[in-house]
């Protein structure tokens, strides 16, 4: 099995702030990949080779994204946030209201960054379906 991968010289690993980096930073690699270029110069048995091995890796890229991007949209489920607005004003400004806005406020800030990563690992997941389409039929 062929395993492709890049790296730039010097380049630093992913962020520890972003769980998604090192994800997000394998799918954009295998997105650059021009199935041309990759299976030029070989003759056919190769070229078929090369284009299975980049499918194989972008098929196991893509798999990884649908089990983060499957936790991420369980981040988005669950109760609104904003249900507080179904209660009365007296219970809002009460002292236990006031610990519950830092709750919503959280929960709110939570879902808008897993809604975030679940749009930038999608999009990033969408443009390499092609690709995927497209090395399995050079197989």
């Amino acid at each position: 099995m062929i395993t492709i991968s890049s790296r730039q010289v010097g380049e630093q690993p992913p962020a520890a702030g972003d769980p998604d980096e090192a994800l997000s930073l394998r799918l954009r690699d295998l997105a650059l990949v021009e199935l041309d270029a990759l299976c030029a110069g070989g003759d056919g048995a190769r070229a078929a080779q090369l284009a299975g091995a980049y499918a194989d890796d972008v098929a196991d890229a893509l798999r990884e994204a649908r089990t983060r991007l499957g936790a991420l949209r369980g981040q988005l489920a669950g109760p609104d946030p904003l249900n507080v607005l179904d209660l009365a004003p007296r219970q809002r400004s009460s002292d236990s209201g006031a610990a519950g806005s830092a709750r919503v406020r959280d929960r709110l800030i939570a879902q808008a960054d897993a809604a975030r990563a679940y749009a930038r690992l999608g999009e990033l997941a969408a443009g390499l379906v092609p690709k995927l389409f497209e090395a399995e039929r050079r197989r």
